[in-house]
């Protein structure tokens, strides 16, 4: 089996479809932001106030290399790490992408009392959410091997539609 790589908007349900999927098929989940909050002992909003959202992406970036090694695993990545070309390579290569496309108004219902979420302390949150989701959707989209549409729907709905997807899914995969 491939590494299973979900890429979406924050709220977008990939770490709730991610640990149901990983599940389903007996292998390990991964949350990124999780794994980066465990190696550094301080939380995404901390490591953004420190190092600013350009020290985030690097380590996001180095544990998304190492972590997509990983053949039988299934990665929960963070809205923003289709920004980085090479991060989009690199998921290309390493992994069958999945975008969970959510669409913004959604994805605001969802997120608006989560103060985790640097990228939204602002004095418009929703409307972040819409440029955010706006710039985003064409990487996203670049990247994806399979888009699964959601919204109101189960999670459990979600990975229903991802394992029909993956069942007639055929692509080669280079781990390094």
């Amino acid at each position: 089996m491939s590494c299973l790589i979900l890429i979406g908007m924050m709220g977008a349900g990939k770490t709730t479809v991610g640990r149901e999927l990983a599940k389903r098929r007996g292998v390990r989940f991964v949350d990124c932001d999780h794994e980066i909050v465990a190696r550094t002992g301080v939380s995404i909003p901390t490591i953004f106030e420190i190092e600013g959202e350009a020290g985030f992406r690097r380590r996001e970036s180095q544990t998304i290399d190492e972590l997509t090694l990983e053949p039988e695993l299934v990665l929960a990545t963070g809205g923003g790490v289709v920004l980085d070309p090479s991060n989009r390579d690199l998921l290309a290569r390493r992994g069958i992408v999945i975008y969970l496309n959510v669409p913004p108004h959604v994805l605001w219902e969802r997120t608006r009392h989560d103060r985790n979420r640097p990228l939204l302390q602002v004095e418009n949150p929703r409307l972040r959410i819409e440029q955010l989701h706006r710039e985003r959707d064409p990487l996203y989209r670049q990247v994806a091997d399979i888009v699964v549409d959601g919204g109101r729907g189960n999670p459990g709905a979600m990975v229903r539609q991802i394992e029909k997807a993956l069942s007639t899914f055929k692509k080669p995969i280079c781990a390094h």
